[in-house]
């Protein structure tokens, strides 16, 4: 073999393990982080980081308190996380999934999202809703029905219930490319519904805090989250290009309150 065609050979293998490779893309620029102390927390603390192509993360806004699923996190299904070892989010399982997940469209009840909002967007009606049955064809995925005649024996999530806590919602792409069927479905971002009160699998902050996120978002830098606990973090932030734990403002992740 030539040295030009093994030189595009290596080029090549370079291109593929890069493409393939876990962790927050090159072309995201904006990243929310959740860490919560242990994989069995329901509480945990959410930052905003922003980064030039190539150039390093710098901390924007946070840290915010949140909560997660009341049995706390399990490796989900996104751009990192679901080659690891270790419990395994599924549906109902109450446990928010864990990895790095591109952050998807925002949903809500308003004609428009909040002032300053610029973000693919979507507003509800009662024909909204998210399938998280594992039988449908449909599992994971947000579809519109007629809310007359719904379809019959599948269970689904109302994108529109009148729940203050999803007046704004932001997807997180979990098990999305394809659905997994049970593997967990209709994880966001939402309104808490109490200091107290953590949810099945979603990550949620009081509304002040949603709605800057919202307000932040911009779908031209890839937006992604990336959610661990704190022991992972430690072992998986340089690998999977998240902040460095200095840019916390402490030494390790481990160090936050519990």
């Amino acid at each position: 073999m030539s040295i030009s065609r093994r030189l595009a050979a290596c080029l090549l293998i370079v291109a593929c393990i890069h493409a393939y490779a876990d962790g927050v893309p090159d072309d995201c620029t904006q990243l929310v982080v959740g860490i919560a102390p242990t994989s069995n927390s329901m509480r945990g603390e959410l930052r905003l980081f922003e980064r030039s192509r190539g150039g390093d993360w710098t901390a924007v806004a946070g840290p915010f308190p949140v909560l997660f699923g009341k049995n706390g996190i399990a490796w989900g299904t996104g751009l990192a996380g679901q080659n690891e070892p270790g419990l395994r989010k599924k549906e109902r399982d109450g446990r928010a999934p864990a990895g790095v997940f591109e952050i998807g469209q925002v949903f809500g009840y308003e004609a428009r999202l909040p002032p300053g909002g610029d973000y693919p967007y979507h507003q509800v009606t009662e024909a909204d809703v998210w399938s998280d049955d594992p039988r449908s064809p449909n599992y994971n995925r947000h579809i519109v029905i007629d809310p007359k005649n719904p379809p019959d024996n599948y269970t689904h999530e109302k994108m529109r219930s009148g729940d203050f806590a999803y007046h704004w919602l932001i997807e997180i792409r979990h098990n999305s490319d394809p659905p997994v069927p049970g593997a967990g479905s209709a994880i966001f971002f939402h309104i808490r519904r109490g200091v107290n009160r953590p949810t099945t699998g979603c990550t949620t902050m009081a509304q002040e805090n949603l709605v800057k996120l919202i307000t932040w978002l911009r779908a031209k830098r890839h937006p992604c989250y990336a959610l661990l606990p704190a022991n992972e973090y430690d072992k998986e932030w340089r690998s999977w290009n998240l902040p460095p734990p200095d840019a916390f403002g402490r030494s390790a992740p481990a160090s936050l309150p519990r």
